[in-house]
């Protein structure tokens, strides 16, 4: 088998509602498509979602890529050989680049699931068959979050990730208010996108221990890792690292100092699914637990990370919503959500293609 075409383009996917962050407001999703299709017939597809704030990538930087270096080196190969062409890619330049090596990693994966028949979540492990999702508030008004919580609730969804880091009274408030309105069955998770201090974070989580959180992700900035492992040991709830984790000596780098709790592993952070069973053997063997996160992606790159997810028995949390508010996704119904349950399809490799 040969690879024949490349094609790859972009699509910006508007949101139902923009929501906030930390360090933006976000109110569409720039996703870029990829298409391999082999001197058989099979056509295979991968997604990037990049966000430049995190991995210093945009959407312009990812078509690019996949097109002046990606293309070259995997047109002609042979794509039942990922190990190998991942690796030339790395050399080529995309070593730094993880959304471009995510797209094609999940297309080869496609590929892979599609000739043994197999879907993808079956050909990586296939631990489990479906996983919780947490879904996202972001920064509202009280009222506001309240409000959308109780919705999310009332949708069947039981666990929630609020976001915040601009303002501590208020995040205490909001998530103070949350629990009293959503009662003491539904999980909560808070994550400050890096937007607090040490001091800050411990004041935090001191002040909502009432609201007995989960967890708290990310509460100091990206590359200041001393200050994330300060905040570990100096709370009694588990921290978890997401920005600070963006590559192989970064999982590395926090195991072996115990600079944090728990790693939230995206495809879109780290390269793809090869890249992120690497991470997640070394997060095994530092006893870390794992999440599988998203960005704004298609529902496309959200069955990839689902079925990395699913594959293995460390990784007990998802955070997989990053397609729920997307406006006519080209990828829709890729993965199948219930009652705030994901399941994959069991369609041959990621599932459905995506429209156009």
């Amino acid at each position: 088998m040969r690879i024949t075409e490349i094609e790859a383009w972009q699509v910006n996917i508007s949101l139902k509602a923009p929501y906030t962050i930390a360090y933006a407001t976000i109110d569409k999703a720039e996703n870029i498509f990829l298409r391999i299709t082999t001197n058989t017939g099979l056509t295979a597809f991968g997604c990037a979602a990049p966000d430049e704030k995190v991995t210093g990538e945009s959407a312009r930087a990812v078509l690019t890529d996949l097109q002046d270096i990606a293309a070259p080196v995997l047109k002609g190969a042979d794509p039942l050989r990922p190990s190998r062409l991942l690796h030339l890619l790395k050399k080529q330049g995309l070593i730094d680049r993880p959304g471009a090596m995510a797209a094609v990693d999940m297309a080869l994966t496609d590929l892979l699931g599609k000739v043994a028949g197999l879907p993808a979540w079956k050909l990586l492990g296939g631990f489990r068959d479906r996983i919780k999702t947490s879904v996202t508030i972001g920064i509202l008004p009280v009222k506001d979050t309240v409000a959308q919580a109780k919705a999310f609730v009332e949708q069947g969804f039981s666990c929630l990730k609020l976001k915040g880091g601009l303002d501590v009274d208020l995040d205490v408030e909001r998530l103070i208010k949350v629990r009293e309105a959503v009662g003491p069955n539904v999980e909560l998770r808070f994550d400050a996108n890096q937007g607090y201090s040490f001091d800050q974070s411990v004041d935090f989580v001191n002040r909502t221990k009432p609201a007995k959180l989960e967890l708290l992700e990310q509460p100091t900035p990206q590359g200041e890792y001393d200050l994330l492992g300060r905040v570990t040991s100096g709370v009694d709830i588990p921290i978890m690292a997401d920005e600070s984790l963006l590559t192989l000596r970064d999982a590395f780098r926090l195991a072996r100092r115990d600079l944090a709790d728990m790693v939230n592993i995206k495809l879109m952070k780290v390269g793809g699914i090869a890249e992120a069973l690497r991470i997640e053997a070394i997060a095994r063997v530092a006893r870390l637990e794992i999440m599988v996160g998203c960005m704004d992606e298609s529902a496309l790159a959200i069955a990839a990370g689902l079925a990395f997810a699913l594959s293995r028995s460390t990784i007990a949390y998802a955070d997989l919503d990053g397609h729920f508010d997307l406006i006519d996704d080209p990828a829709d119904g890729a993965v199948i959500l219930r009652q705030g349950v994901l399941y994959p399809s069991n369609q041959p490799g990621l599932g459905k293609n995506p429209v156009g």
